[in-house]
This record gives C-alpha cells, structure tokens and sequence, in this order.
C-alpha cells in the first residue's frame, strides 16, 4: 500500500509540478549555471548506495575557484531560498518513482557518516530513506543529531500509512510557514562527526 500510494503521489505531482520543475530549472540555470541538479551517492535500504537527486543550491568549490570556504558562503540567494523552501528536494520524486526512496522515512545523509553508526542508530536504514520523515516535522536542523536518529528509530519502530499521512500533513504546514531552518542560522547541518564527539 505504502509503494503503491509513493508511486500515485511522486506521478501526480511530477506532471501537476511539471512547469514548477521547468521554472526551477531555468532559475538554477541562470543564478549558478550548469549542471542544474547536484547528485549524490546516499546510503539508501540496508545501506545500499543511491544517487539522491537535488536542484544545486551551491557554488562548485574548485570550479568557482571558492575551495576551502564554507557552505554557507558557497551558497547563493536562490539556493537559500530553495533550501528554506524544500523546492531543492523536488527532483527526489524521481528517486521515489525509481523505488530507492519512498515520500516518507528517514532522510539519507551521507555516505561519510555510515561506519560512524552505532547499532541502533543503523535501524534508520531498514526502511526506505525518505523525502520527509519524522525527524524533519519535529525540528529538522535544530535538534542534535542523537535528537534526530531517536527520532529516526521511533518512525522505523512505529511506521503506519496513518503515520505517513500525519507527517505529510504536518511537512506541508511547516514548509509553508517555513519552520524548521537552524535558529543558528546554518545553510546545512553540522557535520556528524559520530557518537563520541
């Protein structure tokens, strides 16, 4: 039920968005040029590695000639907006079509951070990773990252199709009054540097 409600959803909102998805594309284009879409290997099901699909809301660091400076400096007016807004994340209906990623789960983080988990903490991977998740509706890049694995495990332990339409619900609320940024203001979560740091 739950694949067959991702695939109906991540299809109607792919041809409803479609001239959303096109103007976005030209945006990306002309703010940061090309490529348009940043792709990243992520931990997916069991670990097992995908290509997550974003809309690029950054400089290059060697292209641009800005290495060694941090992401939020790397970062441009349209890519925060696009940040603040989830519209960077809208290619990853592509990833739930393709079935590597489902509308609700954990998020996948990155590859970096996998040999850095505990036991526990690798549960977050025996669902698909999602688009939104629990974690995300209960304070995203505010809470600690320990904050945001419990929050993990707790949807992988209590996962419902009720479950999912309540965090869908409460994913459109947050976007739209644009809840959820870091109150410290960062443009991307700190790194996960692991469970003793």
């Amino acid at each position: 039920m739950k694949r067959l409600f991702d695939v109906l959803v991540s299809f109607v909102l792919l041809v409803f968005c479609a001239p959303l998805f096109l103007f976005l594309v030209l945006v990306v284009f002309l703010d940061i040029g090309r490529p348009v879409f940043f792709n990243q290997q992520r931990p997916g099901y069991k670990g097992r590695p995908i290509i997550v699909y974003k809309f690029r809301t950054m400089h290059e660091m060697e292209a641009d000639g800005l290495l060694g400076i941090g992401d939020a400096e790397r970062m441009t007016r349209v890519g925060r907006f696009l940040r603040s807004t989830s519209l960077d994340e809208l290619p990853q209906l592509l990833n739930v079509l393709k079935g590597e990623m489902s509308l609700v789960g954990p998020r996948p983080l990155l590859m970096d951070y996998f040999p850095l988990y505990n036991r526990r903490q690798m549960r977050r991977h025996d669902v698909l990773p999602g688009i939104t998740g629990w974690a995300q509706v209960n304070g995203r890049n505010n809470l600690s990252w320990q904050e945001k694995f419990e929050f993990d495990i707790w949807y992988v332990e209590n996962r419902s199709f009720l479950l999912d339409m309540k965090i869908l619900w409460l994913t459109v609320v947050k976007v739209f009054k644009r809840e959820g940024v870091s109150s410290q203001g960062h443009a991307t979560s700190v790194r996960f540097e692991g469970n003793d740091k």
